[in-house]
């Protein structure tokens, strides 16, 4: 691939965690200079040692630092910086942030705002992709407030249905509802969490699709009008609406069928012009149907599996991308699956009820990486989870010829794990890949559920 100068030598990333990580050793690996930026909670962060610049953003409420854009742009100011990476969550697809972002002069490393307003409220997206020949699956648009309104949308789309938030993800305000008794306290239970959560109270109904598969596609676009995609990942397997495992290719869809369906996506996104990283998600029915869910316009936190699988380097593309790079500049001609890679989210929660599990970690010690394991970390041993983010403490991905040695890599990595002063999941994830229905690959999204018991 030719080699290309970027228009910007240093870059913000307002972001913590594995994520920060990430994206600081992507910017360093492209001869840049990564700056980053901390709370009051992550002062010890590991990751900071490896930028070029480090600043404090302020106390750990996320509302006080990593969410305070006027903060973030003042840094960015002081420190030099010509472009900003806004990582996952947080800030990163908030379309007015990344406006003021390119006011300030900066670079936005990402979908240019216009796709994040376009893709960030739901209904809209799923009206847009379906303009374009994705399917979707039957909806409503946003509810108003009028009972019998609502009731007759659902009636039209059939029970069982499920009410979503417009904006926001997360799986937070994601209810489902069996009857119009259910449904009505379902709508004002979700109008609430939206409110909280996203700032935006809308919410909208959505056909229940009873235990799909959640498929989603790894696309790039750039800023020529060319658009490709990077195959699929499944991530089926979810708790409370939030994926704990992550794998490509996905188990037992055939190829040609995952291809088609990955072709579409990324000619639909061309007509449109979109123009970096985004993943389309979508669910696939017992039917072998699939329906469009959302697109999401940044980096997904699974983006290692697809890396681990295909030799990419995602994080560097999008960097380039959002320089001003042609998609030829950045993706070999031929980008092949070689082998199975799977990704389990480690988290601070208790393994039986999945609540937070915040406290100091007075033994952290994750297994090394090797070739075919990758650990993404953003904390150390003596540092403290606190309740005011989200609880993921490492990502583990492992990579092998085959499923079943993908599946072993990851289970021994995670007995690897030594742990304490805290509670994970881990030996949830243990149970789900140890289950019959898991190494089969008849994943699904209520297999959580199903194994947890």
């Amino acid at each position: 691939m030719p080699e290309m100068s970027l228009p910007f030598r240093s870059v913000l990333v307002a972001n913590r965690g594995a994520v920060a990580a990430r994206v600081i050793r992507a910017v360093k690996a492209l001869g840049l200079r990564a700056i980053a930026v901390h709370s009051e909670a992550d002062a010890g962060a590991p990751y900071l040692a490896e930028a070029d610049a480090v600043h404090a953003i302020g106390p750990a409420p996320a509302r006080d630092s990593y969410l305070n854009q006027d903060r973030l742009l003042e840094v960015a100011r002081a420190a030099g910086a010509e472009a900003l990476h806004p990582g996952y969550g947080f800030l990163s697809e908030n379309a007015g942030f990344a406006r003021r972002v390119v006011a300030a002069g900066l670079t936005f490393i990402g979908p240019s705002p216009r796709w994040l307003a376009a893709m960030g409220e739901k209904t809209e997206a799923r009206a847009l992709m379906a303009q374009h020949g994705l399917p979707v699956a039957a909806g409503s648009g946003l509810l108003p407030d009028d009972t019998e309104a609502v009731l007759a949308a659902a009636r039209g789309i059939g029970f069982p249905v499920l009410v979503k938030p417009a904006a926001g993800g997360g799986g937070i305000g994601m209810l489902a509802a069996a009857d119009e008794a259910a449904l009505l306290a379902a709508v004002e239970r979700a109008r609430a969490l939206a409110g909280r959560s996203f700032g935006d109270a809308g919410v909208y109904l959505e056909r229940l699709v009873e235990r799909p598969r959640h498929v989603e596609f790894q696309v790039l676009g750039d800023q020529h009008g060319q658009v490709r995609h990077v195959f699929e990942r499944d991530c089926s397997v979810q708790r409370r609406h939030q994926k704990v495992l992550e794998e490509t290719p996905a188990p037992g869809l055939p190829r040609d069928r995952a291809g088609a369906m990955a072709a579409q996506a990324a000619a639909v996104l061309a007509q449109l012009g979109y123009d970096n990283i985004g993943t389309v998600e979508m669910l696939l029915g017992a039917d072998g149907r699939f329906t469009f869910l959302e697109m999401n316009t940044r980096l997904q936190v699974e983006h290692g599996v697809t890396e681990m699988a295909t030799g990419l380097d995602l994080v560097a593309a999008m960097i380039r991308l959002a320089g001003g790079a042609r998609l030829e500049q950045v993706l070999p001609a031929d980008i092949t699956l070689n082998g199975h890679a799977i990704e389990a989210r480690v988290y601070a929660e208790n393994p039986v009820n999945f609540y937070p599990s915040p406290g100091p970690l007075t033994r952290f010690r994750p297994p090394p990486a090797t070739p075919g394991l990758r650990v993404e970390t953003g904390y150390a041993e003596g540092m403290t989870v606190t309740p005011h983010y989200d609880p993921m403490l490492a990502k583990v991905i492992a990579h092998a010829p085959t499923r079943d040695g993908a599946i072993a890599a990851l289970e021994q990595a995670l007995h690897g794990f030594e742990v304490a002063g805290i509670k994970t999941n881990i030996p949830f994830l243990h149970r789900v890949l140890a289950s019959e229905a898991f190494r089969a690959g008849q994943v699904h999204t209520g297999l959580a559920q199903e194994v947890k018991g």
